[in-house]
Protein backbone atom coordinates (compact mmCIF):
# COMPACT_ATOMS: atom_id res chain seq x y z
CA UNK A 1 0.00 0.00 0.00
CA UNK A 2 1.33 3.36 -0.76
CA UNK A 3 0.40 6.88 -0.01
CA UNK A 4 1.27 9.09 -3.59
CA UNK A 5 0.25 12.44 -1.60
CA UNK A 6 -2.94 12.92 -3.89
CA UNK A 7 -5.28 11.61 -0.96
CA UNK A 8 -6.26 8.42 -2.36
CA UNK A 9 -4.49 4.81 -1.19
CA UNK A 10 -3.06 2.39 -4.78
CA UNK A 11 -3.14 -1.10 -3.55
CA UNK A 12 -1.11 -2.80 -6.17
CA UNK A 13 -1.40 -6.62 -6.15
CA UNK A 14 0.61 -9.45 -7.19
CA UNK A 15 1.81 -10.00 -10.43
CA UNK A 16 1.25 -6.35 -11.31
CA UNK A 17 -2.14 -6.26 -11.11
CA UNK A 18 -4.39 -3.42 -11.82
CA UNK A 19 -3.90 -0.10 -9.50
CA UNK A 20 -7.23 0.45 -7.38
CA UNK A 21 -7.73 3.67 -6.22
CA UNK A 22 -9.55 4.21 -2.87
CA UNK A 23 -11.71 7.59 -3.84
CA UNK A 24 -13.70 7.75 -0.29
CA UNK A 25 -12.18 10.36 0.91
CA UNK A 26 -12.97 12.50 -2.50
CA UNK A 27 -16.71 10.95 -2.57
CA UNK A 28 -16.80 12.25 1.30
CA UNK A 29 -15.67 15.62 0.49
CA UNK A 30 -17.91 16.04 -2.53
CA UNK A 31 -20.88 15.37 -0.10
CA UNK A 32 -19.61 17.64 2.25
CA UNK A 33 -19.69 20.14 -0.16
CA UNK A 34 -23.58 19.23 -1.19
CA UNK A 35 -24.54 19.30 2.40
CA UNK A 36 -23.18 22.81 3.00
CA UNK A 37 -24.27 24.06 -0.31
CA UNK A 38 -28.23 22.63 0.40
CA UNK A 39 -27.85 24.38 3.71
CA UNK A 40 -26.26 27.42 2.82
CA UNK A 41 -28.94 28.23 0.34
CA UNK A 42 -32.26 27.39 2.44
CA UNK A 43 -30.83 29.17 5.13
CA UNK A 44 -29.82 32.05 3.46
CA UNK A 45 -33.77 31.51 1.86
CA UNK A 46 -35.16 31.71 5.28
CA UNK A 47 -33.45 34.73 6.59
CA UNK A 48 -34.70 36.64 3.03
CA UNK A 49 -31.33 37.88 2.28
CA UNK A 50 -29.67 38.22 -1.06
CA UNK A 51 -26.37 37.20 -2.12
CA UNK A 52 -25.07 40.89 -1.90
CA UNK A 53 -26.43 41.63 1.42
CA UNK A 54 -24.56 38.06 2.77
CA UNK A 55 -21.52 38.83 1.27
CA UNK A 56 -21.86 42.70 2.85
CA UNK A 57 -22.42 41.08 6.09
CA UNK A 58 -20.53 38.18 6.22
CA UNK A 59 -17.67 39.72 4.77
CA UNK A 60 -17.55 36.51 2.13
CA UNK A 61 -17.47 37.38 -1.70
CA UNK A 62 -20.55 37.12 -3.77
CA UNK A 63 -19.03 34.88 -5.65
CA UNK A 64 -17.67 32.46 -2.85
CA UNK A 65 -20.94 32.33 -1.58
CA UNK A 66 -22.24 31.51 -5.20
CA UNK A 67 -19.87 28.62 -5.37
CA UNK A 68 -20.66 27.25 -1.91
CA UNK A 69 -24.19 26.81 -2.73
CA UNK A 70 -23.83 25.03 -5.90
CA UNK A 71 -21.47 22.96 -4.15
CA UNK A 72 -18.32 23.63 -6.05
CA UNK A 73 -16.29 24.57 -3.21
CA UNK A 74 -15.28 23.35 -0.15
CA UNK A 75 -15.09 26.17 2.34
CA UNK A 76 -12.79 26.16 5.70
CA UNK A 77 -14.80 26.17 9.17
CA UNK A 78 -13.46 29.91 9.97
CA UNK A 79 -15.58 30.99 6.17
CA UNK A 80 -18.57 28.75 7.82
CA UNK A 81 -18.51 30.71 10.84
CA UNK A 82 -18.48 33.99 8.83
CA UNK A 83 -21.07 32.51 7.04
CA UNK A 84 -23.08 30.99 10.21
CA UNK A 85 -22.92 34.58 12.28
CA UNK A 86 -24.11 36.92 9.27
CA UNK A 87 -27.29 34.16 9.33
CA UNK A 88 -27.81 33.99 13.50
CA UNK A 89 -27.77 30.49 12.84
CA UNK A 90 -25.33 27.57 14.89
CA UNK A 91 -22.51 26.48 13.01
CA UNK A 92 -23.87 23.05 12.62
CA UNK A 93 -26.99 24.12 10.92
CA UNK A 94 -24.82 24.35 7.50
CA UNK A 95 -22.55 21.42 8.05
CA UNK A 96 -25.18 18.97 9.31
CA UNK A 97 -26.28 16.82 6.47
CA UNK A 98 -29.85 17.57 8.20
CA UNK A 99 -29.82 21.00 9.71
CA UNK A 100 -30.22 21.23 13.36
CA UNK A 101 -33.55 22.97 14.68
CA UNK A 102 -32.31 26.16 16.46
CA UNK A 103 -33.66 29.47 17.18
CA UNK A 104 -34.55 31.72 14.23
CA UNK A 105 -33.16 35.41 15.15
CA UNK A 106 -34.77 38.29 13.17
CA UNK A 107 -32.60 41.78 14.15
CA UNK A 108 -34.34 44.89 14.14
CA UNK A 109 -31.84 46.46 11.22
CA UNK A 110 -31.81 43.50 9.05
CA UNK A 111 -35.90 43.26 8.95
CA UNK A 112 -38.03 44.38 6.33
CA UNK A 113 -39.81 47.43 6.33
CA UNK A 114 -43.12 48.00 4.29
CA UNK A 115 -44.28 51.91 4.13
CA UNK A 116 -47.42 53.36 3.44
CA UNK A 117 -49.06 56.36 3.40
CA UNK A 118 -45.78 58.20 3.42
CA UNK A 119 -44.45 56.10 6.01
CA UNK A 120 -47.55 57.02 8.31
CA UNK A 121 -48.12 52.96 8.54
CA UNK A 122 -45.23 50.86 8.97
CA UNK A 123 -45.38 46.77 8.62
CA UNK A 124 -42.32 44.83 9.84
CA UNK A 125 -42.77 40.81 9.19
CA UNK A 126 -41.84 39.23 12.41
CA UNK A 127 -41.82 35.69 11.30
CA UNK A 128 -41.16 33.53 8.40
CA UNK A 129 -44.24 32.31 6.19
CA UNK A 130 -46.03 29.32 7.62
CA UNK A 131 -47.61 26.35 5.90
CA UNK A 132 -50.81 27.22 7.35
CA UNK A 133 -50.33 30.69 6.51
CA UNK A 134 -50.07 32.30 10.41
CA UNK A 135 -48.17 35.46 10.10
CA UNK A 136 -46.98 37.48 12.95
CA UNK A 137 -46.24 42.08 12.29
CA UNK A 138 -45.21 44.77 14.31
CA UNK A 139 -47.50 47.81 12.90
CA UNK A 140 -46.31 51.50 14.10
CA UNK A 141 -48.36 54.42 13.19
CA UNK A 142 -47.98 58.29 13.19
CA UNK A 143 -49.69 60.63 15.62
CA UNK A 144 -53.25 61.16 14.21
CA UNK A 145 -52.69 58.78 11.75
CA UNK A 146 -56.07 56.64 10.34
CA UNK A 147 -55.48 53.57 8.11
CA UNK A 148 -57.64 51.44 6.55
CA UNK A 149 -56.18 47.43 7.10
CA UNK A 150 -56.12 45.12 4.35
CA UNK A 151 -58.86 42.91 4.13
CA UNK A 152 -57.39 39.12 4.34
CA UNK A 153 -58.86 36.17 2.71
CA UNK A 154 -62.14 34.51 4.34
CA UNK A 155 -61.49 32.44 7.21
CA UNK A 156 -58.70 34.85 8.53
CA UNK A 157 -58.81 36.47 12.11
CA UNK A 158 -56.62 39.06 13.58
CA UNK A 159 -54.95 39.26 16.81
CA UNK A 160 -54.06 42.77 17.97
CA UNK A 161 -52.05 43.65 20.99
CA UNK A 162 -51.10 47.74 21.57
CA UNK A 163 -47.67 47.66 23.41
CA UNK A 164 -47.45 51.61 23.16
CA UNK A 165 -50.00 54.53 22.42
CA UNK A 166 -53.39 54.64 22.21
CA UNK A 167 -55.30 53.22 19.20
CA UNK A 168 -59.14 53.18 17.90
CA UNK A 169 -59.88 49.60 16.35
CA UNK A 170 -62.73 49.91 13.89
CA UNK A 171 -64.39 46.71 12.16
CA UNK A 172 -67.25 46.97 9.84
CA UNK A 173 -70.41 46.30 11.90
CA UNK A 174 -69.55 46.88 15.27
CA UNK A 175 -68.60 49.60 18.10
CA UNK A 176 -65.31 51.30 17.23
CA UNK A 177 -62.79 50.03 20.09
CA UNK A 178 -60.29 51.86 21.79
CA UNK A 179 -57.20 50.40 23.46
CA UNK A 180 -54.39 51.63 25.05
CA UNK A 181 -50.65 49.65 25.84
CA UNK A 182 -51.29 45.99 26.63
CA UNK A 183 -54.59 45.91 25.72
CA UNK A 184 -55.55 43.52 23.06
CA UNK A 185 -58.78 42.35 20.51
CA UNK A 186 -59.09 40.04 18.15
CA UNK A 187 -61.93 40.13 15.20
CA UNK A 188 -62.25 38.50 11.58
CA UNK A 189 -59.53 40.30 8.91
CA UNK A 190 -61.45 39.37 6.34
CA UNK A 191 -64.24 42.55 7.30
CA UNK A 192 -63.45 45.92 6.63
CA UNK A 193 -61.44 47.11 9.66
CA UNK A 194 -59.30 50.68 10.06
CA UNK A 195 -56.50 51.65 12.80
CA UNK A 196 -56.71 54.91 14.16
CA UNK A 197 -53.60 56.55 16.40
CA UNK A 198 -55.42 58.78 18.57
CA UNK A 199 -52.54 59.25 21.12
CA UNK A 200 -50.52 61.99 20.96
CA UNK A 201 -47.35 59.55 20.18
CA UNK A 202 -46.60 56.66 17.47
CA UNK A 203 -48.18 53.87 18.56
CA UNK A 204 -47.11 50.19 18.11
CA UNK A 205 -49.22 47.71 17.38
CA UNK A 206 -48.31 43.41 17.37
CA UNK A 207 -50.70 41.79 14.91
CA UNK A 208 -51.29 37.60 14.46
CA UNK A 209 -52.97 36.58 11.25
CA UNK A 210 -54.08 32.73 11.58
CA UNK A 211 -56.83 30.67 9.91
CA UNK A 212 -59.95 30.40 12.29
CA UNK A 213 -59.84 26.97 12.89
CA UNK A 214 -63.28 27.31 14.52
CA UNK A 215 -64.69 27.16 10.84
CA UNK A 216 -62.77 24.13 9.76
Amino acid sequence: MADHGLGHEIEVGAGGRTPRFDTDGVGQRLDFSATVGSNLRKLRGRSGLSLEKLASLSGVSRGMIGRIEMGRSAPTIGLLSRLADALDVQLISLIAEKPAATPSVLRHGRSTRIETSGGKFVTRPLSRPRHDGTAFFEVSIARGHFEEGERHGDGVRAHVVVASGIVVITVAGEQPTTLAARDAIEFPADAVHGYHNVGDQEAILYVTLSPDTSRA
